[in-house]
């Protein structure tokens, strides 16, 4: 459990430090669209899933190196990656329902959390 822990926090410091230096990047900085985030959101989501099919593949991979890379880093990175892994899920299952609450409730009630976490600061 400890060794655990330290993949995870171990990813996720250099997630996090990633996010922060693409962060920085000048052209991304131009204008008021928030294209940074876009990129890392993007990216991370590409990420995870690439992570996650070699993780679950013919030659998978080493659970640490899974725990450092999927939930370490790209959660560090963007925890938009798991959302788009975890909807994706579920469309591949069929479940568009469930994956149309999970969106659309994951869309509005994150904004209203950054709203009401904005009105109480």
């Amino acid at each position: 459990m400890i060794s655990n822990c330290l993949f995870v926090g171990a990813g996720g410091a250099a997630g996090a430090v990633c996010r922060y230096l693409i962060g920085l990047i000048p052209w991304l900085q131009r204008g008021a669209f928030p294209l940074p985030t876009l990129l890392i959101n993007l990216l991370g989501a590409f990420l995870i899933g690439l992570i996650a099919q070699r993780a679950g593949g013919p030659a998978g991979m080493d659970p640490n190196l899974v725990l450092l890379l999927k939930v370490g880093f790209c959660g560090g990175f963007t925890t938009f990656s798991t959302f788009s892994l975890e909807s994706l899920s579920l469309l591949e299952s069929g479940r568009w329902g469930l994956f149309s609450l999970y969106a659309g409730l994951s869309l509005v009630l994150c904004i209203a959390g950054a709203a009401l976490g904005k009105a109480v600061g």
